[in-house]
């Protein structure tokens, strides 16, 4: 049995402080009141400002895509509460509505946002995620709905109902101090030398985060424990780490790698496991084309888990260094159904 604790030998483990957006949920609730009155399951999206209050009352106006919002009139959508109805192809595609929706309506003179949850399958469940305020756009209120309920608004929409929402919600932002966590298992060649396996620590409030991302967390985590248990000696130094933060837009990763800025050429390659914890396929690798050969020979030492597919943005915190020439790579699982239950 392989003993998980500090003591099993991986005594080299220490923190660094990160100052992080806290962001906190209060009420929320969405109500239908015309054409007819009904409680709308809604989920505010972090860091959404809170409404008036009393609230916001207002008509609701339906679009599939910003393209369909753009091609409309100011005055067609000013005091309007907007509901993006997009239509789910794949998580990297579709999540651009969670991420932009209130910058867009509001450039537009919305009142406030609601987005159709980004996932491929509901069961009345309500999706959270990050979204970002343009700095020369009014901030409004914006939220997820279920996609039963955008559906629904949608036909009422088509038929020419005259839709009035009451959105209220409540949250509160600041900053406090949290850690990235790093844990060492020393190189015997070259100590000085890192290559990096990766998950982040932090989740959403309303769930567990065994999923987004307690499972990749814990595969980084195990990669030193296992070698230190079964006394394997890497040449160089293989470090874990825990970011913090990378919810509200990858901050611990953002702030290590400005803490260690003249320590990149030390950094060998990068890892990371963030969509879930699947029957494994194989990785996704950003780099060099020499390091994509390397990384597809030694691929070809682990079939069947010897996929490979190249890409610019192979993972969520990693991107980073991947954007200053570390080679690196996100583990490719068969995830096809993570999005029906993440967040």
């Amino acid at each position: 049995m392989i003993n998980l604790t500090i003591g099993s030998g991986l005594n080299d483990v220490t923190t660094e402080e990160v100052e992080v957006p806290h962001w906190v949920r209060g009420t929320e609730t969405l109500e239908m009141l015309q054409p007819h009155y009904k409680k709308v399951a809604i989920i505010g999206l972090g860091p959404s400002i809170s409404t008036p209050s009393k609230g916001i009352t207002a008509e609701l106006l339906v679009v599939k895509t910003f393209k369909e919002l753009d091609s409309l009139n100011k005055e067609d959508v000013e005091g309007k509460i907007v509901l993006f109805d997009e239509h789910y192809t794949s998580y990297g595609e579709t999540v651009v509505y969670r991420v932009q929706a209130a910058s867009k309506a509001a450039r537009k003179g919305a009142v406030a946002s609601l987005i159709r949850s980004v996932t491929p399958y509901s069961l009345y469940t309500t999706h959270t995620g990050s979204q970002h305020y343009d700095n020369d756009i009014p901030r409004i209120p914006t939220a997820a709905i279920t996609v039963e309920d955008s559906h629904l608004l949608r036909r009422l929409f088509i038929r020419k109902n005259k839709i009035v929402l009451k959105l209220k919600m409540e949250s509160t932002h600041d900053t406090q101090k949290s850690r990235n966590t790093i844990i060492d298992l020393k190189g015997a060649v070259d100590p000085d030398k890192y290559v990096i396996v990766s998950g982040h620590i932090d989740s959403w409030d309303v769930g567990q985060g065994a999923m987004d991302d307690g499972g990749g967390m814990m595969i980084s985590w195990f990669a030193p424990v296992i070698l230190n248990h079964l006394q394997l000696h890497p040449k160089r130094t293989v470090r874990a780490i825990l970011w913090t933060a990378e919810e509200p837009g990858l901050v611990g990763a953002a702030q290590y790698l400005k803490r260690h800025i003249n320590e990149l050429d030390k950094i060998n390659f990068i890892m990371e496991s963030d969509e879930g914890t699947f029957e494994p396929l194989g990785l996704e690798v950003g780099g060099s084309k020499d390091a994509v050969c390397i990384i597809a020979e030694i691929l070809k030492l682990f079939t069947p888990i010897d996929k490979l597919k190249v890409s610019k943005n192979p993972g969520s915190d990693i991107v980073l260094f991947i954007n200053k020439g570390i080679p690196g790579a996100s583990l490719m699982n068969k995830n096809d159904k993570y999005f029906r239950y993440h967040r």
